[in-house]
């Protein structure tokens, strides 16, 4: 029996344990049908051709999960290129039959994956919402009268129903992220030119991104990398030149003030101040920081001259079919004829300028966390207002590609309303995979489930390890502590504080007498029933900590101390013989308070 979801976890255990591609599929074409919302997809794959595409690659890799996506099913939304399938755009007068697959659909099958058909988008992925296609209006897996978000609106309702493990989308304007949102997905949109956009129909050329819709974090950055790699047919493809984060201690980028903007639905504003709550809780230090220049970036991409690509993208068939067109894609595509070269440039010229604001603020932050939509509507509201209702899904999202940042959606919980809602984090260009951990720590946090899934665990096998550092972990309690007298010691060679926590309960801190400047005695009392003592846990290279750990003063040392949490660390302990008739500070909770007592 395979789970609602079909996360690559679970199925790859369904396959180790005698599933077949060929009963998957069968699985697969039984649930299409019994699907509730038919403005899903707009060409299925042929039962005939899945059972197919099942046989050849159990005749090419006969061994279970002997590929990376081996027997995976996944969905494509219809500007990308499958071949035997059309291409539509959602315009059927816009149709045509591909010669070949899309780079990214030809990395993914070669990896094993198989192609369960091609979804329904927001004509010439031109919106937010998922209703301008006259193919309808997929609706949220979780209530039938709001919309699933758009413009890669199918995408994410195969993957929420449990249609497919991972569907592509396409993301301009924040296509790959606003339906993750809504249908309680992860959504992983890789750096602008990470992943070749060659067979993809544009939108805005030089800053489309191909993205992943999947059930979690560890999963989409599985299928990115799949697809990653440069291509020189795509004038836009970049070779990567990786970026890391801080591997914890994030400075987190919050909104505050009159930049926090949720359209009075304090449903996903409630969830977006539990997110920060969760990320603090997570050891991340929270920045509340100017969100204008990055508002002001996003409003250039619709009401600015970016709108001209959108034109160059259809020009031709516009010009001979602009009956065939959505009527609110049609005007918005138009409205293009309002702008010249001259404003081309001076978009580019204010662009620039708020990039360099936005740099300023990336001085005191590591990554942003923003809401991914702060709010939602049903299809009837956005039909009687659709280019308004539209813009508000874009306010935190509308930036990023023309930045060239990378993000990751997750989920963030359901609010009052039975509605979920998302967070996004955003990271310089190529920091796509040291984003990916502490997003799906976050997500895991939320307990939100997968998909329509609201309860589903998600899979250790799926979770996202720490990148490697090759850094030091130290737990200090006393004078190294931040703005005592020794933390230089630690910060001099670049230390970098981690997180204030406190030790388990049964440690007892005593004051060592004759020490200058004052030193703590940290000892462990096993069955001794205390609050646990506030400690700093810091990383360092290796060097600095053989230098720092030689220099310790007896009756001083360095073992393994347990955190209220379970985690143990390397830190100060004391030689119980070094107390005797010293003063026990313990019930003032740390050697801070001690510290501040003495003033």
């Amino acid at each position: 029996m395979l789970p609602t979801i079909l996360d690559l976890a679970s199925l790859r255990a369904a396959y180790a344990a005698g599933l077949t591609p060929l009963d998957l599929v069968e699985e697969v074409i039984a649930r299409r049908k019994a699907s509730d919302d038919p403005a899903v997809f707009i060409t299925e794959t042929p039962d005939d051709d899945l059972r197919a595409a099942a046989r050849a690659l159990m005749e090419r890799a006969p061994e279970p999960n002997s590929l990376p996506l081996w027997g995976v099913p996944f969905a494509v939304k219809d500007n990308i290129d499958v071949f035997g399938l059309p291409t539509t755009a959602a315009c059927p007068a816009f149709a045509y039959q591909p010669e070949k697959d899309a780079a990214v659909v030809a990395r993914l099958k070669a990896a094993g994956a198989i192609v369960i058909g091609k979804t329904n988008l927001d004509q010439f992925a031109t919106g937010l919402n998922g209703t301008r296609s006259p193919y309808g209006a997929p609706r949220s897996v979780f209530n039938k009268a709001y919309v699933s978000g758009g413009s890669s609106s199918g995408s994410a309702v195969t993957v929420a129903a449990g249609l497919a493990s991972f569907a592509l989308g396409t993301d301009t304007a924040g296509s790959g992220r606003v339906p993750a949102a809504f249908n309680n997905l992860v959504g992983i949109k890789p750096t602008p030119g990470l992943v070749p956009n060659v067979g993809v129909v544009p939108a805005c050329r030089s800053v489309d991104v191909v993205t992943v819709f999947a059930a979690t974090v560890g999963d989409g950055v599985a299928i990115r990398k799949v697809m990653d790699g440069h291509d020189a047919g795509d004038p836009y493809s970049r070779k990567a030149s990786p970026v890391a984060l801080p591997g914890s201690g994030l400075r987190i980028g919050v909104l505050e003030g009159p930049e926090r903007e949720f359209f009075g639905n304090t449903a996903v504003e409630a969830l977006y101040d539990q997110a920060i709550e969760r990320a603090k809780s997570l050891g991340a230090t929270i920045v509340p920081f100017d969100y204008a220049p990055f508002r002001q970036a996003a409003e250039l991409l619709y009401n600015g001259p970016w709108v001209a690509e959108r034109l160059a993208a259809v020009k031709a068939f516009i010009g001979t079919n602009a009956d065939d067109f959505d009527p609110t894609v049609r005007t918005i595509i138009e409205g293009a004829n309002a702008y010249d070269a001259v404003a081309a440039f001076e978009g580019q010229y204010k662009l620039g300028h708020l990039r360099q604001k936005a740099l300023v603020e990336w001085e005191k932050l590591d990554v942003l966390m923003l809401p991914t939509s702060p709010t939602t509507y049903t299809v009837e509201a956005m039909l009687a207002d659709p280019i308004v209702k539209n813009s508000h899904f874009g306010r935190y999202t509308n930036f990023a590609n023309l930045f060239g940042y990378a993000a990751i959606a997750v989920p963030g919980g359901f609010g009052s309303d039975g509605l979920p809602s998302g967070v996004t984090f955003f990271g310089p260009s190529f920091s796509d995979d040291a984003l990916a951990p502490f997003a799906d720590a976050m997500h895991r946090a939320a307990q939100s489930g997968m998909g329509k899934d609201k309860t589903a665990a998600l899979p250790e096998a799926s979770k996202v390890a720490e990148p490697d550092d090759g850094l030091v972990t130290i737990m200090v309690v006393g004078a190294h502590l931040s703005g005592m007298p020794l933390n230089h010691e630690l910060t001099g060679p670049g230390g970098k504080l981690v997180k204030t926590c406190r030790t388990a309960g049964d440690y007892r801190l005593f004051v060592l007498p004759n020490t200058t400047p004052p030193k703590p005695g940290l000892i462990r009392e096993p069955g001794f029933e205390g609050q646990g003592l506030e400690v700093e846990v810091w990383k360092v290279t290796p060097a600095a900590f053989g230098r720092f750990v030689q220099n310790i003063p007896a009756p001083l040392g360095i073992g393994k101390v347990t955190l209220d949490d379970g985690a143990q660390v390397s830190g100060f302990l004391c030689e119980p013989y070094a107390i005797k008739g010293a003063q026990e500070v313990t019930g003032l909770g740390g050697w801070r308070a001690y510290i501040a007592s003495r003033k």
